[in-house]
């Protein structure tokens, strides 16, 4: 049943929609299934995202079709589509009428991903307009917080040093934290990898004392703040509940030093509320495993990486990672930057829409995946700042010398980047950067061709 007379308005203007605040806009790809005419198909998904199904119902009435979701505009020859969501159709809290991500998602990527008559679709971009953005929660805590806790300006305080536990599996608890222990003699933040939690053979209650054990010993002898992200991924929102409260109390006095890492993305929505409304004194840490299955450039249905971690932000993330924009191990490229740029600016242009934020707090941006001293430069320049808390594990763990060696070649590379200087030459003069070069050969010879004979390494 062809639909576009009733989910269909060309003759709107964006700008007007925009001006208007009353809707949410979404831009889509989308590629009809054979047979079927583009417009027809757009004005079908419109539908069964809003008030429509595939036939007339005797219940709809005029108030039903002043929330219809409008396609707006298409771009037949490019595969796009944009839908204008009236903000009256999105689900409200009962307990405080706010917003939330789970309705959002449910309406503009629900049922629409499975029609018949769609070949494909994925979100590339949405605008919220002032009002709808008020009604979320946005972020309690973020980089800032970290660097007063760092002791250092809680604007542009730079490059936070972190890693992850290696092995990610395996490390009963006393080496889990001697590892931890390691590592801070030399860096800011550690986080749990995004399996580690409650396993058998490492229960939480017995490694998170040992942790808190190994912060205070590292914070005894360095004379710094230590930070540390701790998984309480779970299932049922009273088990992360249970979790929070014993690291929290663990930690005692150290306790503002400690993030809430939550799996976002497998977690969903309901995980990141839980600890973002039940903890809003912690830094909270979206990780996004899985995020691939539909993010991937390969993928041709969901929405990217752009628009989870625009997502994020609304949730309240403090933190997301954002992947390595092609310097690290993930796939990504440089104009992955965006990304970055969306969450932690309070005004920004995206593929699509430009959003403001009218002072929401910024979401920091976590750079993991396949770094190291030697990566980095090179991706600060990409970015343009170093604003990041970086998780480097092998770039840690597979320092020639120690971790602690491992944490401060990260830090050297990024001063060796602020200081606009050449690495060869800051090498000769950072002994944790120039180990850096025999720990990660290979990155070496491609980055930096000839470093042997520059730095007198013969092997």
């Amino acid at each position: 049943m062809d639909q576009s007379n009733r989910y269909a308005d060309l003759s709107l203007k964006e700008e007007d929609l925009i001006k208007g605040g009353n809707h949410v806009l979404v831009a889509y790809t989308m590629e009809p299934a054979a047979g079927h005419g583009y417009l027809e198909a757009a004005a079908h998904f419109a539908a069964e995202s809003s008030t429509g199904t595939n036939v007339e119902v005797c219940t709809t009435d005029d108030f039903t079709k002043g929330v219809d979701a409008l396609v707006y505009e298409i771009d037949e020859a490019k595969g796009i589509m944009k839908i204008a969501y009236p903000i009256d159709l999105f689900d409200r809290n009962i307990t405080d009428g706010r917003a939330m991500l789970v309705s959002f998602l449910t309406l503009c990527i629900g049922n629409n991903q499975g029609m018949a008559d769609v070949k494909n679709s994925q979100m590339q971009d949405f605008y919220m307009p002032p009002r709808m953005l008020q009604l979320f929660d946005g972020p309690a805590k973020n980089i800032s917080d970290m660097w007063r806790i760092l002791g250092r300006p809680v604007e542009n305080g730079g490059y936070i040093s972190g890693t992850i536990i290696k092995p990610k599996l395996g490390l009963r608890p006393e080496p889990f934290a001697h590892a931890a222990y390691q590592f801070w003699l030399g860096g800011d933040f550690i986080k749990n990898d995004e399996p580690q939690g409650n396993q058998v053979f490492s229960p939480l209650k017995k490694t998170i004392p040992l942790v808190a054990d190994a912060m205070k010993r590292a914070q005894d002898e360095t004379g710094q703040p230590k930070l540390f992200s701790a998984n309480i991924t779970a299932d049922d929102h009273y088990e992360m509940c249970a979790r929070a409260d014993f690291i929290l109390a663990t930690f005692g006095p150290d306790a503002d030093k400690v993030a809430f890492l939550v799996d976002g993305f497998v977690g969903g929505p309901g995980a990141i509320t839980t600890a973002r409304r039940q903890y809003p004194n912690q830094f909270l840490h979206y990780h996004r495993a899985g995020h691939g299955m539909i993010t991937s450039p390969s993928s041709r249905r969901g929405y990217t990486a752009f628009v989870l971690a625009k997502m994020s932000r609304l949730q309240g993330a403090s933190g997301i990672h954002v992947g390595t924009m092609g310097y690290g191990k993930m796939e990504g490229g440089k104009d992955d930057r965006i990304i970055a740029y969306m969450i932690e600016r309070d005004s920004c242009t995206g593929p699509f829409y430009h959003q403001e934020w009218y002072g929401m707090k910024a979401t920091t941006p976590i750079i993991s995946g396949g770094m190291n001293a030697l990566r980095l430069p090179g991706f600060f320049e990409n970015l343009g700042h170093g604003n990041v808390i970086n998780t480097a594990g092998g770039g840690a763990y597979g320092h020639i010398d120690s971790p602690a060696a491992g944490a401060i070649s990260l830090r050297q590379s990024y001063e060796c980047w602020k200081a606009g200087a050449d690495p060869i030459e800051w090498a000769k003069e950072h002994k944790e950067f120039a180990r850096a070069f025999e720990s990660f050969p290979k990155d070496a010879d491609k980055i930096f061709p000839g470093w042997r004979q520059k730095l007198g390494v013969h092997k």
